[in-house]
């Protein structure tokens, strides 16, 4: 008996290393389960309600950076931008509180001349030196009139230019929400675009290998194709913060999709 168990104990232990010490292929092979997703993904909406008088693209157009794509109906705000800009080209007030601040100037001259002869009192010119002094005032007013007129009139060209959707950025129009004649409250959806000349993937990495990853590091992206090569892609992002519950961390792969392939297939990444 004794014979037995120190063979089954030696048996035992010799199963026990050769699992320890004989490398897993599985995690290699397979990879990571993860899911692409686009490189630039933008929802675009209107920060105030209106009804849309413009629909320049169709689902599936491709679009560059500062595109229009949809426009409100801005007549009414056209019409008031116009009468702001003429307020802040105006320069009438100024022109008049600086003719008005010269006449009272001479006037004072002319006082003071008198005085120095007793022709006018010291009350008649001290009196003047105020008119010169209310003078410089109103011209002060008018100055700041007239540049908070041109103030406006950026924010009234802002307002104007929000009632206009331009792409962000060089994608695909995936989808459009609105049609003319519409009428859309702020902030509700009116046109995504999507770009996927780069694909990116958010891996949850075991924070074991997580921790040996670097930025700029290759990683193989395996699509469900079984024929096709993996693609490499590379480390762009590393989170700081690991998923306790799972005991993971996000990382960030990029890859080239030099294919169109569509973003939302389902992936495995090996590092």
């Amino acid at each position: 008996m004794n014979a037995s168990r120190r063979l089954f104990s030696l048996l035992f232990i010799s199963y026990v290393i050769l699992i320890f010490t004989v490398p897993s292929r599985a995690g290699s092979d397979t990879g990571i389960a993860a899911i692409t997703i686009p490189s630039a993904d933008v929802t675009l909406s209107f920060i105030q309600a209106g009804r849309i008088a413009k629909v320049f693209v169709k689902e599936g157009d491709q679009v560059k950076a500062e595109e229009l794509l949809t426009q409100q109906d801005d007549a009414a705000e056209q019409a008031q931008l116009l009468q702001i800009k003429a307020q802040s080209e105006d320069t009438t007030q100024i022109e008049a509180a600086q003719a008005s601040l010269d006449q009272k100037k001479v006037d004072l001259q002319k006082l003071e001349w008198a005085a120095g002869r007793g022709s006018a009192t010291s009350l008649e010119v001290e009196h003047a030196k105020l008119e010169v002094k209310m003078a410089e005032l109103s011209l002060k007013v008018a100055q700041f009139e007239h540049e908070q007129n041109k103030r406006k009139y950026k924010e009234w060209q802002i307002r104007v230019a929000n009632m206009s959707l331009r792409s962000p950025i060089d994608g695909r129009v995936e989808k459009v929400e609105v049609e003319v004649g519409e009428s859309v409250n702020g902030l509700a959806d009116v046109v995504r675009l999507v770009n996927t000349d780069r694909l990116w993937i958010d891996v949850p990495v075991p924070l074991a290998k997580g921790r040996t990853l670097k930025l700029g590091q290759t990683a193989k992206v395996k699509f469900p194709d079984a024929e096709q090569t993996p693609v490499e892609g590379k480390i762009i992002y590393i989170s700081t913060v690991a998923d306790a519950a799972s005991s993971t961390l996000r990382t960030r792969i990029e890859v080239p999709n030099k294919l169109n392939r569509p973003a939302g297939e389902h992936i495995r990444v090996v590092f």
